[in-house]
Order: structure tokens, then sequence, then C-alpha cells
């Protein structure tokens, strides 16, 4: 038998009418059945007792169908995976849901802790695996636990090595993603990259003696700082080839070796914007190549394009107005949408965003991106077959810092099978990474690093 829960307000009203019911039939078996209004007495019990199991069913049909809904709500709001992403920048932990979900985030002192209570939640297989997924090495988390507070809230309490400023948001759905809510912990002190480059620098090995400058190569008045960008990270797989790579590892691994080519380098440093699997919003990475005084920006990339035979390397520069062809036009736009996959809180406002915007007085720096483009292009054809043979122009918001020298390289295309698999060989990875070297050692040559960073020659 189906049963139903029954609101308790109106539990005296139902036996009220069962009473009732109940009365009428005892009344009509007293009179006996031979009594005209005795027999019409019972009938119009019968009748009301009748109605009011009608109205009973449909009541009870109604709760079922209530608790139906709302059984299909929660289940909507459930967690159906989590992912923690940690690195020195940052932690995140996030937390996919198929509808958007209530919470509420405290700090609790001594020992440091946060408490992230999720409203309206059940404590699902993904949310109870969570506390495996902490890393040994985690820079901020030293320990998680899940368990159910109360009825309908699940809390996770995250266990801190040290104070930190949280940043709690939620992301709507995008490409494979569902609802995201992402909890950031950063440092109280945020990291200085310029004063983390000069650490390095001192920890760096000497040389015995002066190098001799050639008659033809003009001596440099200080180190070449080289900021290198992986591309994508983290919540951003980037492009996903058919044999399962993802261009994030792709492009950090092409990265960390291209910076090993040249620190080893006696007039050049190098210095990524992200040396894990982290995701670093495009912004940011503009603004990280600014506050250490980088004289070139190189964003490297492995990206997809729709038609699998697609194949070559590229180099792309910043256009002012429109790009140089469709294609480019098309990848800037996809390139740009990257922090709506990666995530990024919208409602914190960076301090250099209105340094960065472009205007006018950009054009020098994209003349000098131009010629580092065509540099490191002339390189790559060593390597491999170029898919244009020239620099191509588009808006990408990676390239918009309006001192410094920028370029995007496309290595290859991962969604062809064939330079996907060359992607993943290291020998091609190490010829791909001195090509670039040699492109900026070119451009260098012609426009060595002056006193101060942002004179362009």
């Amino acid at each position: 038998m189906a049963e139903f829960w029954v609101p308790r307000a109106l539990q005296p009203r139902i036996a009220l009418h069962c009473g009732m019911a109940r009365a009428g039939r005892e009344s009509a078996r007293a009179t006996g059945p031979r009594d005209p209004a005795a027999i019409r007495g019972a009938s119009t019990q019968r009748e009301a007792g009748r109605a009011f199991g009608t109205r009973q069913s449909l009541a009870g049909r109604y709760l079922v169908a209530l608790a139906l809904l709302l059984g299909a709500a929660c289940a909507q709001a459930q967690v159906v995976s989590t992912r923690i992403w940690p690195a020195k920048d940052y932690t995140r932990v996030t937390l996919e849901t198929k509808a958007q979900i209530k919470f509420q985030l405290f700090a609790v002192k001594n020992p440091e802790r946060l408490v992230l209570d999720l409203e309206g939640a059940e404590l699902s297989p993904a949310l109870a695996e969570l506390d495996g997924k902490v890393a040994t090495g985690d820079p901020y988390i030293d320990k998680l636990r899940v368990g159910r507070n109360r009825p309908g809230v699940v809390r996770v309490v995250i266990d801190l090595k040290a104070e930190v400023k949280p940043q709690v948001f939620m992301l709507k759905p995008v490409g494979e993603y569902g609802h995201r809510l992402v909890l950031d912990l950063y440092p109280v002190v945020a990291p200085d990259p310029l004063a983390a480059l000069i650490e390095a620098d001192g920890k760096l090995p000497k040389p015995t003696q002066e190098p001799v400058p050639l008659p033809d190569k003009p001596r440099v008045s200080r180190l070449a700082t080289i900021v290198i960008d992986p591309g994508h990270g983290g919540e951003d797989p980037g492009a996903l080839g058919r044999l399962g790579s993802r261009e994030k590892d792709i492009t950090l691994t092409i990265a960390k070796r291209l910076k090993q080519l040249i620190d080893a380098e006696p007039e050049m440093r190098a210095v990524l914007t992200r040396d894990g699997d982290f995701y670093v919003p495009l912004q940011t990475r503009v603004d990280k190549a600014r506050r250490v005084k980088a004289d070139l920006f190189v964003s490297v990339h492995a990206d997809a394009f729709i038609r699998p035979h697609a194949r070559g390397s590229s180099v792309f520069a910043l256009s002012e107005r429109r790009a140089t062809s469709e294609a480019a036009r098309w990848l800037a736009k996809k390139e740009n949408e990257a922090d709506l996959v990666g995530g990024v809180n919208i409602d914190v406002k960076d301090r250099y965003l209105a340094q960065t915007l472009l205007d006018l007085s950009q054009t020098a720096t994209i003349e000098h991106s131009l010629r580092l483009g065509n540099a490191v292009l002339g390189e790559l054809g060593h390597v491999n077959t170029l898919h244009k043979a020239q620099v191509e122009q588009a808006s990408f918001a990676v390239l918009k810092s309006p001192d410094v020298p920028s370029i995007l390289v496309e290595t290859a295309f991962i969604s062809n099978p064939e330079e996907e698999k060359r992607l993943n060989d290291e020998i091609y990875q190490d010829q791909l990474a001195r090509a670039i070297l040699g492109g900026i050692k070119r451009y260098l040559t012609k426009h060595p690093p002056r006193p101060s960073p942002v004179a362009l020659n």
C-alpha cells in the first residue's frame, strides 16, 4: 500500500471527517434499513465519505507529486564532481553540481579553518571522496573533512596550514561543465614575482669569467627577462586531441623546457606564468609580465581546429583593429573565452586593468611584437610545416600588454592525430623549444634590452 505524509495542520481535519463518516455508518445500522429517513441519512453520509475520500486521494497524489518534485530538485543540486588544484599562487577547490547550490562560508581561528556549508545538499559519493584529493604538498590545505551537519546541510571543514584570503563564487555552465562552486585560497600576502625572480637570480651559479662580446653583437646592459606563458591549465584543459592529449599539459612541458634553455643563456632569464596545473586568468598573465618588467612575452599553445587535417605552426601578434584572417579572429575569440572555462571571479576588480587596455599608444609595442614573431616563425619553419607563412594578428587578450612585445605561438594542431603524436614526443618538444629560443635570440641581437625595460628601439 502506498503511504504519504500529511501535514500536521491537516491531520485534525482529516480525523474529523473520518469520524463523521464512521458515525453516519453506525447510525444507519442502528436505525435499520427499513427507516426511510435513516436510509436517506446513511446515503448522505456515504456520499460525503466518498467525496472526502476522493479529495483525500487527490491530496495524497498531490503530496506524492510534490515530494517527487522536491526530490528531483534536491538531486539536481547534488555535487556530482569535485576537484582540487593546488599551487603556490593559490589553491582552488571546485564543486560541480547540476543546478546552482546555496552555500555559506565562514572562518574559524585557533587553529585556522574554513567552514563551507552546502544547503539543500546530500552527502554524495563525489563529496565523500573530496578529502582524498588533498595533495601532501598543498601549500594551504592541511586536511579536509566532509559530513552531514544537520538535515539538508552538508558541511565541508578545511584545516589550513596558514591563514588565507578566501574567495568563493559560482560559475555558470560552460562547455562540458555544469554549475560550479569555486573556493580559491590565496595567501594573505601575495607573492611578488619580481622578488622571486631576484631571489632565483641569486641562486644561479655565476660564470667563472665575463663573456667576451662578439664584434657584431651589441653589449647588453642587463639581463633580458622573457616571460613564458603556458596556455590554459587547471579547470581549463584547452584543446583535446583524439588520442586523449590535453593542450594544458603539452604547453606546460614545452614551456618548462624553453625556460631551461633560456636560463642557460648568460644574458637571459625566464619566468613562467604558471609552473603547475592550475589556471591563471588572462589578465593576471599580462600583469605578471609587467610586474617583472619583462622584455618579451611568449604564450605557448597547441590548438585545435574544426578540420582534423589542419596542420603546421603559427605565430600571432596583437591587432589594433581587425584580425588579419577569419581563422585568426576565430582563434582569438576561442582563446579569449578561456576565462569562462578556467573560472574567474568577476567581482574582483584588477587594479592593473586600466593600465593594460589597448589604445593607440601601443603601436610601437605591436611593431616589435611583429618583429619578434617573424624571427620565431622563421625558426619554427625548420622544425615544422608553417600553417601561415607570415605572422597573423588578432585581438588576443593575453597579448594586450602596452609596453611588452608579446606573441602567441601555436606550436602545432593537437586536433591533427599525426601532430598530436609529435607533440607528445620529448625530442620534438625540445626542437620546438629550441626553435622559439632561436627566434628570441635573433630578435635580441637586433634589439638588445636597454637600461629601461620599456624603452623600445
